[in-house]
């Protein structure tokens, strides 16, 4: 199973795989839309990597809603990292 770097990326990653999926949009589609690379576009959608501002922007129009829906629910709590991991913790 991939190293998730924080509930918080899985949970933007999960949201945006929802809205796409809702439209029956394919990551290829996705990426076409918003001018990402569809490599990038599987990596937000399984939680291994977040999005700058930018492609969050980009990827919200291409998907018809607005960067805060996928936002919608996050936490403080959900960007915590915990003490095995070496990096510092959020806070």
């Amino acid at each position: 199973m991939p190293r998730v770097p924080s509930a918080a990326v899985a949970y933007v990653g999960e949201r945006i795989a929802d809205y796409r999926r809702r439209q029956t949009m394919t990551q290829d589609q996705l990426a076409e839309r918003s001018e990402i690379d569809s490599s990038n576009i599987r990596s937000y959608e399984s939680g291994r990597s977040m999005m700058n501002i930018h492609s969050l922007v980009r990827i919200s129009a291409a998907l018809g809603v607005e960067p805060g829906d996928l936002l919608d629910g996050l936490t403080p709590e959900m960007f915590a990292v915990s003490s095995t991991d070496g990096r510092r913790k959020a806070g």
